[in-house]
């Protein structure tokens, strides 16, 4: 009977520590999405890929602009999309910095919207530029963004009152059964 309690205890206790977890794990850039931040804007506009080495080619897409879109950033030349031309490209700059984020602008008539293009390492498919071979970042793992004292708290308090819960619950049934 004793191994139920036990195990009952150590049960809540995981579930409690279960619950906490997604919270830190959720906040990703700050903002909740988990994404790159993308002005509202009355039309849509991306990005794609959103990683690429210096002098690869990227697509600019529009969607609900109804007059002549101009797509403009650091590290490409302009791109227009004429009235009802959703889609363009463009080729990254050779001289793009590894690891870089770049800020790339969308405009639609008077209204504006941004979003990130990051600069990946190595250069695609050209000979004289050859792709850098190194291992892959690890280390920082799912505490980039450090620890927070409030949700290290509130999980210590959630695990240790559930603990006490349990082991509270077990001594009180104990003591009915005799024990």
């Amino acid at each position: 009977m004793r191994a139920i309690r036990v195990a009952s205890a150590a049960l809540l206790g995981m579930t409690a520590l279960a619950l906490v977890m997604p919270v830190a794990a959720a906040e990703g850039d700050g903002d909740g999405d988990g994404g790159t931040d993308h002005d509202i804007t009355s039309f849509g506009f991306d990005v794609t890929p959103s990683t690429i080495a210096a002098g690869g080619r990227v697509t600019l897409s529009v969607e609900g602009c109804r007059k002549t879109a101009e797509v403009t950033s650091g590290v490409f030349d302009t791109v227009t999309l004429h009235k009802g031309q959703s889609t363009g490209t463009a080729t990254v700059d050779w001289e793009a910095r590894p690891g870089a984020v770049y800020d790339v602008t969308f405009r639609c008539g008077h209204e504006s919207g941004h979003t990130d293009l990051t600069i990946a390492g190595g250069r695609p498919d050209d000979p004289t530029h050859p792709p850098a071979h190194r291992g892959v970042k690890a280390g920082v793992g799912g505490a980039a963004g450090g620890f927070d004292p409030g949700e290290i708290g509130l999980g210590a308090a959630l695990v240790a009152g559930s603990v006490g819960a349990a082991y509270r619950w077990s001594r009180r049934r104990a003591g009915e059964h005799g024990g």
